[in-house]
């Protein structure tokens, strides 16, 4: 009898506390601070984009007669007109052609040859020296070769054409591709290879069968940096072009800029339709965007 008494209040300690205990238990303080900060960034984000919006939908007359924030009472569609008249859809073209021209080698390359360095380069010299060539070429902008690239150009007689710009954005983009890429293929296990290759699978079939689809977020994520990147580079399409039929868009920004300055909405139409494309590639590879971006983190 004396033993269940002394029992009584052990089990009463090490057991569940009553609800109302748990209730009152003290929680973590919120961070104000922080979510202060957050809304700052977030309007401080938000409110340019707001106002490109819709001063692309203002005439010039009401842009300077009105509030800068305030939405058009009588919104109009000129300010696009007057963009895609402007020989807009060439510039768009151009951009594509650039852009796709260059981002779909570079990916293809970077990602072989990322499968070939982790796969053989211990055994190959070869493969070891081209790693150290890539890494190497982190280290050096664009800007600071921007004058040999120029004379290469003239020398294969490609100045003043599309494929003047996107063989060297190819070259540019590889190094950074393949230092992502071997990451990823390095952290698929060695096991599933010897599996496949037990199987009779070629180096040929492992490569697409098995670290394709594994590397996937990766490969996603290597192909939206390098658009953003093309899509949005200047200085190539400044230096080895002259004529206007071969601009891209941020070149033809610019030229609009010139050309518009005065009309303010007219420029921010522009800008909207030169965002436009990245932002549809961003929605519609996000979530592999996003899954690449944490697995990198997390390794």
């Amino acid at each position: 009898m004396a033993s269940t008494l002394t029992t009584k209040p052990e089990v009463m300690e090490g057991g569940p506390q009553p609800r109302h205990q748990r209730r009152n238990r003290p929680r973590g303080r919120p961070n104000w601070l922080a979510g202060l900060a957050s809304w700052i960034w977030l309007a401080v984000v938000i409110v340019p984009i707001y106002w490109i919006v819709i001063t692309s939908f203002k005439s010039q007359s009401r842009y300077y007669a009105e509030n800068p924030l305030v939405p058009p009472g009588e919104p109009t569609l000129a300010n696009y007109v007057m963009v895609i008249e402007s020989d807009f859809p060439l510039y768009f073209v151009n951009s594509v052609v650039v852009t796709l021209g260059a981002v779909i080698p570079a990916v293809l390359i970077s990602f072989m040859a990322s499968y070939a360095i982790i796969r053989t380069g211990k055994r190959s010299r070869f493969l070891r020296l081209s790693n150290s060539l890539f890494l190497m070429g982190l280290a050096i902008p664009l800007q600071a070769t921007i004058i040999p690239v120029y004379l290469i150009i003239i020398r294969l007689h490609l100045y003043d054409s599309l494929l003047g710009m996107i063989l060297p954005s190819i070259a540019f983009a590889i190094p950074l591709s393949v230092l992502v890429l071997s990451n990823f293929i390095r952290d698929v296990p060695k096991e599933l290879f010897d599996s496949m290759r037990l199987d009779g699978a070629t180096e040929t079939a492992m490569l697409w069968r098995l670290a394709f689809p594994l590397t996937r977020p990766a490969v996603v994520t290597v192909t939206v940096y390098n658009a953003l990147t093309i899509w949005n580079g200047f200085l190539l399409p400044l230096v080895l072009t002259q004529s206007p039929d071969k601009r891209t868009l941020p070149l033809a920004l610019w030229s609009f800029q010139g050309q518009y300055s005065v009309n303010v909405p007219a420029v921010l139409a522009s800008v909207v339709l030169t965002t436009l494309p990245i932002l549809i590639l961003y929605i519609v590879g996000r979530r592999q965007l996003l899954s690449g971006l944490t697995v990198g983190f997390g390794k």
